[in-house]
């Protein structure tokens, strides 16, 4: 049996165990009612509850609101990330003109950009988008910059030679060989906005999965809040799941 694959299977086996072991000891909690039942509900109750909120009631609409806010703030971040990235990577004079600027503004919460984004927009499902494309850009841009930075020396000497454009040379030998970087910064990038899209429905007040969760802790409904909370763990491990795939395909070219 292929070693690779027999690895892969214990992995896999190891953390069906893991998350068997958790459930077990969540319902064993609630059995013996070490948490009050209006705090912690039981995992059947919790099934319960996604249940009857996807096929009943409005919890799978509200949840394709937040994949799609999500999917659009990723998206935008991505491209803004890759574009800057690009250009600042290629010119050494911008690196050393706009790092002081970039390293002011990149510590800055995406959640304390949230006022200020009202501020300016108001209460608006484009006050969100913007909020979660400030705060899932960062890690694709500095991924981006990184890979340009890595680029084997040699490949700019062949560019003057053939006498690139600077636009040619970023699509035709730094793209190619920064790809790598700029897919796990957009991986990371992929968590952010999800985590953002929940905290702006939160704050903003804007329908989706936030919005319920929220409403779900503030009236004591613990076994929706433990529905939402679980969906969102879904979302995240199939975003996740797929991106993994799609860099996987498109990084064939690298693999041995």
């Amino acid at each position: 049996m292929n070693p690779k694959l027999l690895m892969r299977g214990l992995d896999a086996a190891t953390s069906l165990l893991v998350t068997l072991g958790l459930l077990g000891l969540w319902w064993l909690a609630t059995r013996q009612e070490w948490v009050s039942a209006i705090f912690l509900p039981g995992p059947q109750a919790t099934w319960g509850a996604l249940r009857e909120g996807l096929l009943q009631g409005e919890l799978l609409r509200l949840t394709l609101g937040t994949v799609e806010r999500m999917a659009y703030g990723w998206a935008l971040a991505s491209a803004i990330g890759i574009a800057l990235g690009a250009l600042i990577g290629i010119s050494p004079a911008l690196r050393a003109w706009l790092q002081p600027m970039l390293e002011l503004i990149r510590p800055l919460p995406a959640s304390a950009v949230v006022p200020v984004a009202i501020a300016l927009i108001g209460l608006s499902p484009a006050m969100v988008l913007i909020v979660i494309a400030f705060g899932a850009v960062w890690p694709v841009l500095l991924a981006t910059v990184h890979g340009f930075a890595l680029i084997e020396p040699r490949l700019h000497e062949v560019s003057r030679v053939l006498r690139l454009s600077p636009l040619a040379f970023i699509f035709k030998i730094g793209l190619p060989n920064a790809l790598p970087d700029a897919l796990a910064g957009m991986r990371i990038s992929l968590t952010v906005s999800l985590i953002l899209a929940i905290v702006g429905e939160m704050l903003a007040s804007q329908e989706g999965l936030g919005q319920a969760i929220l409403l779900a802790a503030r009236s004591f409904r613990s076994a929706e809040l433990f529905a939402g909370v679980a969906l969102l763990g879904l979302i995240g491990f199939v975003s996740n799941a797929l991106l993994s795939w799609a860099e996987h395909r498109v990084l064939r070219w690298k693999q041995p």
